[in-house]
C-alpha cells in the first residue's frame, strides 16, 4: 500500500526531502538553546560575569533567528509536498476511474469513489504533511534532548525511561480500539453521500410524492450513525491528552524533587555536581520530550483515522479495469455487422447467474434492428455487449467478422455510438456537448446532426441557439430535447453501429417517426439498433428481436411477429387498442 501511495510523490519528492531536512536543523536549534541558557545561568549570572551573558546572549539570539528560518522552510516545503501529493492522488484516482469498466465502477460504487477523491484525500494530505514534519521532528526532539538531558545528569534522566512504558502501553490501546471504528464511520461515509445524492437528483420525485419527512429520517439514521461512531472513538482519543499531562507532571515533579536534593548536596558547584542551571536545562528538557511525546500521540491518532483513507485510496489505484485492450488490438471496423453466438452474461460474472442466456442472431452492415422486450428482460445489457462497456461471460460477440475482444478499446466504441438510456448532458454550451461525439466537428456538421436528430428547429428558438448554455446535467432542457441532442451528439461520431437505447422515449410519436425517416434517408449504411417501448418505433425495422427474461424469445420482421408471437402481439395490441380509444 505504502509502495503504490508513494508512486503519486513524483516531482513534489525534493520538497518532501528538504521539509524533514529543515525540521532537523531546527531540532538541532531548539535543543541547544536550553543547554546555553543553563550555562549562562551558571557561569553568567551566578559568577556575575557581564561579558559571558553578552556573549551567550548574542548566540542565543541567533540560534532563536535560525530556528525561525529553519521552521519556517520546513512549514513552507511540508505545506507544498503534501498539497502536491493530495493533486497526484486525485488525478492519479481519476485517472485510473476513467479506465473501469462498468463492472469496476459497480464494485466501488460512485458516491463511494467521490468519497474516496474528496475526504479520503483529505484526510491522507493531512497525515502525510505531519508525517514529513511533525513525524520527523518529534521523534529527533525526544531523541536529541535526552541525550542532552543525559549528558547534564545521567542519573536524573532515568526519570524518563519510568513514564515511557505507561506510555507505550496506553498509545497501544488507544490505536487498537479507535481503528476499527474509523474504518466502519469512512463506510457509512459512503451510505451518507448515497443518500444526499439521490435525493438531490430526485429532488422533484420526492416533492412529487411528499416524501422529505422520510428522506429526513433517513439521512438522520445514518448522520446519527456517525455521529455515535466518532463519539465513540472520540471517547477513547480523549485519554490521550491527560495520560500526557500525567507523564508530563509526574516527570517534572521528580526532576524537582531529586534535583533539589542533588544542589543542596553539592552546593550548586558546578564541578561538584548538578546546578541551578544544570535542573533549568532538565525541566527545559523534560517538557521537550513530554510535549513531543503528546505531538507523538496526535500524529499516532491522526495515522489511525487516516489508515482507512489510505487503504481506500489503495484499493482504487490497485484496481484494474476488468476490460484491457489485447497485446495486438485490430485498429480498424470493416462494417457494421454484428453477430452474437450462444452469448451469457452476469453481472458477477457467474456461469450460474446469468442474466442474457444463450443469445444468438446476426445484423447485417446497414440494417435496422428493433429491440422489444418487458422492463429486466436484459434489452439494455445486450446492446452494452456489442460497444464492449462489459465483457460477455460466455459466448462471443463479433463487430465487422472480428470478436469484439480483439479490438482497440477506442477503435470499436469510436465506431459504435451509443445513446443510453439515462441521457446526460454537461454543463456547458450546446455546442461544447456536441463535440463530444466529435471534438473537431465544424459548425456546418452540427447543424446536420441536429437536423438529422430533429434538434435543430428548438436550438434555433434559444436565444443564442448553438450558444445556449446548459445547465449541469441539462435542467434547463426538455426530457425530449435532451434526448434529441444526445442523439445528434452520438451522429457527429459517423458511427457504423447506432444504438438507441430507448432514447426516443420522451419525444412525440411525430418527431420519433421523423427522427426514423432521417436515419433511413441519411445515414442507410450505418447499422441502427433500436431499443423501444413503442410498437410504431420498431414496426418498420428489418428485423425486431422480442427478449423475455433475458433469452430471445423470437425474431423476425412485423409482420411475421404480429399475431404470431404472443409477446409481441400483446404488447402491440394493448398500444393500439389504447390509442383507438
Amino acid at each position: 500500500m505504502i509502495k503504490r501511495l508513494s508512486k503519486s510523490i513524483r516531482e513534489y519528492k525534493k520538497a518532501s526531502l528538504l521539509a524533514p531536512f529543515f525540521v532537523a536543523l531546527e531540532v538541532v536549534m531548539e535543543v541547544i538553546i536550553p543547554y546555553y541558557m543553563g550555562k549562562m545561568l551558571d557561569y553568567g549570572v551566578n559568577l556575575k560575569d557581564m561579558n559571558y551573558i553578552v556573549r551567550t546572549g548574542i548566540m542565543l539570539a541567533v540560534f532563536c533567528i535560525m530556528s525561525l528560518v529553519f521552521g519556517a522552510l520546513a512549514g513552507k516545503y511540508a505545506a507544498f509536498a503534501s498539497a502536491g501529493f493530495s493533486k497526484n492522488l486525485r488525478h492519479d484516482m481519476f485517472h485510473n476511474v476513467q479506465s473501469f469498466s462498468f463492472s469496476n465502477i459497480d464494485k466501488f460504487s460512485v458516491s463511494s469513489l467521490v468519497t474516496r477523491l474528496t475526504t479520503d484525500v483529505t484526510n491522507l494530505q493531512n497525515a502525510y504533511q505531519m508525517i514529513i514534519r511533525i513525524a520527523i521532528r518529534s521523534p529527533l526532539m525526544i531523541v536529541f534532548s535526552l541525550v542532552m538531558a543525559i549528558r547534564v545528569s545521567a542519573r536524573l534522566s532515568l526519570v524518563f525511561l519510568a513514564v515511557l512504558p505507561l506510555l507505550a502501553f496506553g498509545l497501544f490501546y488507544i490505536v487498537t480500539h479507535a481503528f476499527p471504528i474509523f474504518q466502519r464511520v469512512f463506510k457509512t461515509y459512503d451510505k451518507l453521500n448515497t443518500i444526499v445524492s439521490e435525493n438531490l437528483h430526485s429532488i422533484r420525485v420526492v416533492k412529487a410524492f411528499v416524501r422529505e419527512e422520510h428522506e429526513k429520517k433517513k439521512f438522520n439514521a445514518v448522520s446519527d450513525r456517525i455521529y455515535k461512531d466518532f463519539v465513540s472513538a472520540e471517547k477513547l482519543l480523549a485519554f490521550n491528552a491527560p495520560l500526557m499531562q500525567f507523564s508530563a507532571y509526574s516527570t517534572m515533579l521528580l526532576i524537582s524533587w531529586f534535583g533539589a536534593k542533588l544542589i543542596v548536596s553539592t552546593g550548586n558547584a558546578p564541578e561538584a555536581g548538578l546546578t541551578t542551571g544544570g535542573l533549568v536545562i532538565l525541566l527545559t528538557y523534560a517538557m521537550q520530550i513530554l510535549m513531543n511525546l503528546m505531538m507523538l500521540s496526535m500524529i499516532f491518532v491522526m495515522l489511525t483515522m487516516s489508515r482507512p483513507s489510505a487503504e481506500r485510496i489503495s484499493q482504487v489505484l490497485a484496481e484494474e479495469s476488468s476490460i484491457k485492450n489485447p497485446e495486438n488490438p485490430v485498429t480498424e471496423v470493416k462494417d457494421g455487422s454484428v453477430e452474437f453466438t450462444d452469448v451469457g452474461f452476469s453481472y458477477k460474472n457467474d456461469e450460474g447467474k446469468l442474466c442474457l442466456k444463450n443469445a444468438s442472431f446476426r445484423i447485417e452492415s446497414g440494417e435496422t434492428v428493433g429491440i422489444i422486450g418487458s422492463t429486466g428482460s436484459s434489452k439494455s445489457t445486450l446492446v452494452q455487449l456489442i460497444a464492449r462497456l462489459y465483457d460477455v461471460t460466455t459466448g462471443s460477440v463479433r463487430v465487422g467478422g472480428v470478436d469484439v475482444r480483439d479490438y482497440d478499446l477506442d477503435t470499436l466504441r469510436d465506431k459504435v455510438a451509443m445513446v443510453l438510456q439515462k441521457n446526460v448532458l454537461f454543463s456547458g454550451t450546446i455546442k461544447e456537448n456536441l463535440r463530444w461525439g466529435n471534438p473537431e466537428a465544424t459548425d456546418e456538421e452540427m447543424k446536420e446532426a441536429c437536423v438529422l436528430a430533429q434538434a435543430d428547429s428548438f436550438i434555433q428558438s434559444f436565444e443564442n441557439g448553438y450558444d445556449t448554455y446548459i445547465e449541469q446535467g441539462g435542467m434547463n432542457v426538455s426530457g425530449g430535447q435532451k434526448q434529441r441532442l444526445c442523439i445528434a451528439r452520438s451522429l457527429l461520431k459517423k458511427p457504423k453501429i447506432l444504438i438507441l437505447d430507448d432514447s426516443t422515449s420522451a419525444v412525440d410519436t411525430r418527431t420519433d417517426a421523423l427522427i426514423r425517416k432521417g436515419f433511413e434517408e441519411y445515414i442507410p449504411e450505418t447499422t441502427k439498433i433500436i431499443i423501444a417501448q413503442r410498437i410504431s418505433s420498431v414496426e418498420h425495422a428489418d428485423k425486431i428481436i422480442v427478449l423475455d427474461n433475458g433469452e430471445i424469445e423470437n425474431i423476425g420482421t412485423h409482420s411475421e411477429l404480429l399475431g404470431k408471437d404472443p409477446i409481441y402481439t400483446e404488447v402491440y395490441n394493448s398500444q393500439t387498442k389504447g390509442g383507438n380509444k
